[in-house]
């Protein structure tokens, strides 16, 4: 029952946020109330994953569950960008997601895992995975923002939506933070995997192994030119979606095959 009011307390909250910011954009005002919705939704999303990892004292790893902290952890990181940074307008298509994504878990629950199935340096591991996915889930969506930035402002008068935006300048430097901080967790994660999993190029673990590391060359070298090249623009949009694409099949396309396709765990 606590797991169900968590649950509907961050949809609403999610989606009342979205509606906010949708009116914010054609209004062109900030109300407060946008931002303490959106906490309200990412501490009540947490309790829900909290209170349902208490419940069973395990962890389920299935798509959902998995999918729904993942964007748990983007609407977290968001929040606290935009402590600092107009960025809040973002949540337009996260918090919807976030929603979502918690939705499908709530309803669609899976056996969980038991703790002692994975040991701290294995949790670290995956914990470490998760958040680099996070940071560059939103880097992927600050190219896809940048890329229709940049479009309208050279062919047409931009959008409300478009002009509401922090500047190409501000969304850019914001677009190479966190790539620079989804490359140290991806590193972290890929040193932790190659230190503690026994074969990571193990016919189940292969794909998810090379995938991370092609993203891993992808990002690394374009944060060297970046500061080497000055690479930006065109570029760093086309270089950040690829390699998101192969982190996004890395992480759940096998998940995405075995669990809702073939219907195995």
């Amino acid at each position: 029952m606590i797991s169900i009011a968590l649950a509907t307390i961050a949809i609403f909250s999610y989606m009342v946020s979205t509606l906010s910011i949708i009116r914010h954009i054609r209004e062109n005002t900030l109300p407060r109330t946008l931002i303490y919705l959106a906490w309200t939704a990412v501490f009540a999303h947490i309790a829900f994953i909290a209170t349902a990892f208490h419940q069973h004292q395990a962890f389920s790893f299935n798509f959902f569950s998995t999918a729904s902290l993942v964007a748990m952890i983007v609407a977290l990181l968001l929040l606290i960008a935009a402590l600092n940074k107009p960025v809040e307008k973002l949540g337009v298509v996260l918090f919807p997601i976030a929603a979502i994504m918690l939705g499908l878990e709530s309803n669609f629950s899976e056996p969980t895992q038991p703790l002692s199935n994975h040991s701290w340096a294995m949790t670290a591991h995956i914990l470490t995975s998760i958040i680099a996915f996070s940071l560059l889930n939103i880097a992927a969506l600050q190219a896809l923002l940048l890329y229709l930035q940049d479009q309208q402002l050279k062919s047409h008068p931009p959008k409300r939506f478009i002009q509401s935006l922090p500047s190409l300048q501000a969304m850019e430097s914001l677009l190479f933070q966190m790539i620079a901080a989804g490359v140290f967790f991806l590193s972290f994660s890929l040193i932790s995997g190659f230190a503690f999993i026994e074969d990571l190029f193990a016919q189940h673990l292969v794909h998810k192994t090379v995938l991370s590391l092609l993203a891993w060359l992808i990002f690394s070298s374009l944060l060297i030119g970046r500061k080497r090249y000055g690479w930006r623009g065109k570029t760093a949009i086309q270089w950040t979606i690829c390699g998101f694409v192969l982190l996004l099949l890395a992480y759940f396309g096998s998940k995405l095959v075995l669990e809702l396709i073939l219907h195995r765990s």
